[in-house]
């Protein structure tokens, strides 16, 4: 097991839309988790891929919560109450644990804030986005008549890591890597840490309950939006010398 602690990449300015990004996903999580119900909200607003291959909400409880306030306590079953291609967005700012959203938030400010410094804010919104959307479509595919509910940041982050492969391959990663009772810290080119991630995720495809197919879509899709990016900006500065 490895986890990235940092990268040393300084950027240019400072990565607003990174940071409000970050904000905005432990806002719902705690909004969530304190001043709701977190499993209930889940059931609610999360991405169903059944809805999305059908265009309309399952028309039966996929849940039950108890009634606390009832003198005798009382189940009452918990309906979906959100358009199924917005549940595509609102997903994508939703976590199931603290772990969850630690972890994609760490991945997201140690490799988003040089992908949104190369492609400035508003180009860096439409790029996060795509990445999410797309990788959420991918897990789709594979999955479409699936009534489990899917929630997390991780393909839109997937998505940040594929355009940093790209874009800085050779960049240091200060990693934290478990290898059972062996604890160290070392620092490995980018392309090495991301790549080894991106491997991994075939391994786990079909275990634990996570989208990992959505994390291979996101990655890769965002190669793509990258290097469509890349080759735009590259023109624009060609045009300009010339």
């Amino acid at each position: 097991m490895f986890l990235p602690i940092k990268d040393y990449n300084p950027t240019t300015r400072t990565t607003y839309i990174t940071i409000i990004i970050i904000v905005i996903n432990v806002f719902v999580f705690f909004y969530q988790a304190v001043g709701s119900n977190l499993e209930k909200s889940i059931v609610k607003y999360a991405l169903i891929p059944w809805e999305i291959t059908h265009l309309k909400n399952i028309d039966k409880p996929i849940a039950y919560e108890i009634d606390e306030k009832s003198f005798f306590p009382v189940k009452r079953p918990v309906y979906r109450e959100i358009n199924p291609i917005l549940s595509i967005l609102t997903s994508m700012f939703m976590h199931g644990s603290f772990f969850h959203l630690f972890g994609n938030m760490l991945f997201l400010w140690i490799f988003g804030n040089n992908i949104e410094d190369f492609l400035g804010p508003g180009k860096f919104i439409l790029f996060y986005l795509i990445s999410g959307i797309g990788a959420s479509l991918v897990h789709i595919l594979f999955n479409i008549n699936s009534i489990i509910p899917v929630i997390g940041a991780s393909g839109a982050v997937s998505g940040v890591m594929g355009a940093y492969y790209i874009l800085y391959p050779k960049a240091r990663v200060k990693t934290l890597v478990f290898i059972f009772i062996f604890i160290t810290f070392v620092d490995i080119p980018a392309s090495l840490f991301l790549g080894i991630w991106f491997i991994f995720q075939f391994f786990y495809v079909g275990s634990g309950g996570i989208a990992w197919l959505a994390h291979v879509g996101g990655f890769i899709i965002g190669i793509i939006l990258i290097n469509y990016y890349k080759k735009k900006i590259d023109k624009t500065i060609i045009e300009f010398i010339e």
